[in-house]
């Protein structure tokens, strides 16, 4: 008896963005903005101690989200990784169902996994395709 295993990838599993730059720069522009406030502040009239501390908190906040999608990049790149060991020597058959090979390599792009087939073939890895253990 054999049993036939089929793996079905997500739409959207193998995509990463690129929202650090976006953070990294409403991170520099928090900071700019902060300090040009601390600049021009009235000298007669200072800030509240309690606004300061409010804004030192959201700086803070900012600056978490900054390293935390940072790491987040890097376990989706790793998880990528570890979905293309596990395809490489399966069969493939594309999302349109016209393309069938055994996976040779697999290669991280920006838009997720492509499996290059034994013939060169390249077959982009995301909804609808399937995996097969190699027959």
């Amino acid at each position: 008896m054999t049993v036939d295993m089929t793996t079905t990838i997500p739409a959207g599993a193998n995509q990463t963005t690129k929202s650090t730059s976006k953070t990294a720069v409403d991170y520099q522009s928090f900071l700019k903005l902060l300090i040009a406030e601390m600049k021009n502040q009235d000298p007669t009239k200072p800030m509240d101690s309690t606004a300061y501390v409010a804004q030192l908190a959201t700086f803070s906040q900012v600056e978490q989200s900054v390293q935390s999608n940072t790491k987040l990049d890097q376990i989706m790149q790793s998880s990528a990784l570890s979905q293309a060991d596990a395809i490489i020597g399966r069969s493939i058959t594309s999302a349109d169902g016209k393309t069938t090979g055994m996976v040779a390599s697999v290669t991280l792009a920006s838009s997720g996994l492509i499996a290059v087939l034994q013939d060169g073939t390249q077959v982009p890895v995301g909804a609808g395709v399937s995996i097969k253990p190699a027959s």
